[in-house]
């Protein structure tokens, strides 16, 4: 066989973005399991059933972390959601966007960015998403906001940091750095959209704005050299 022509076509997806990706397979097959009779119980909607139950103990529910600040205590049945609620979809096709992006962006990062790094901007990103969220819902309390479930902040988290990369590119080649915010531009836009049409009263862009801002900012220190270069400037100001 001639060199080269028994290479794969596909990049292998790294261990630390299937890392990430496989609890959220692994929800939608035990809820596809379920919905054909192989799992909980069977019976028609034991799937939807299943699902509804797993969102209910993973959403993140801004509310919860409100009422630990006001009352001075932790509840790890509240904290631990942070982080969970970037597993759980409200449905397979939810789950198949994130999943998509996921492994798209992820393996375009984990060639720049260590994977602890990669790590760090996904739960990163969600955490910050999160946060954000909250401190919005706890500001203007006259309205209503749902829980936050499913990949998308941390996803988000993974667009800033490419944009990163595009931004640090364009500024090498003395290009105009705006361009780098084009990718989120156009999903911010088609998400408009689909709110409007679909989604009427949503709020969770809130989150995923603010998990692309992490994602963005967690960049300068998690590049590889970024932590030197941010003390090196922090020195000369």
């Amino acid at each position: 066989m001639r060199q080269g022509y028994d290479e794969s076509p596909l990049n292998p997806v790294p261990a630390v973005v299937w890392a990430l990706i496989l609890p959220m397979v692994a929800c939608e097959v035990v809820f596809g399991l379920a919905q054909l009779g192989f799992a909980g119980g069977g019976g028609p909607g034991a799937g939807l059933a299943m699902r509804q139950i797993a969102v209910e103990r993973t959403a993140f529910i801004p509310q919860m972390v409100i009422q630990m600040v006001q009352h001075g205590v932790f509840v790890l049945e509240y904290a631990y959601r942070i982080l969970s609620y970037s597993f759980v979809h409200l449905s397979f096709m939810h789950a198949l966007f994130v999943i998509v992006f996921a492994l798209a962006l992820g393996n375009l990062l984990a060639g720049q960015f260590r994977p602890w790094a990669v790590l760090a901007l996904f739960f990163g990103s969600a955490i910050g998403g999160a946060l954000v969220y909250t401190l919005v819902v706890a500001l203007l309390p006259q309205f209503r906001f749902q829980p936050l479930i499913g990949g998308y902040p941390a996803v988000y988290g993974f667009v800033g940091a490419f944009t990163f990369l595009l931004w640090t590119r364009l500024g090498q080649e003395n290009a105009n750095r705006m361009r780098a915010f084009t990718l989120i531009g156009m999903l911010l836009a088609f998400q408009l959209v689909f709110a409007i049409l679909f989604q009427s009263g949503n709020t969770t862009w809130i989150a995923e704005v603010a998990g692309f801002a992490t994602g963005f900012l967690l960049s300068f220190v998690l590049i590889p050299g970024g932590i030197g270069r941010v003390m090196r400037q922090i020195r000369q100001r």
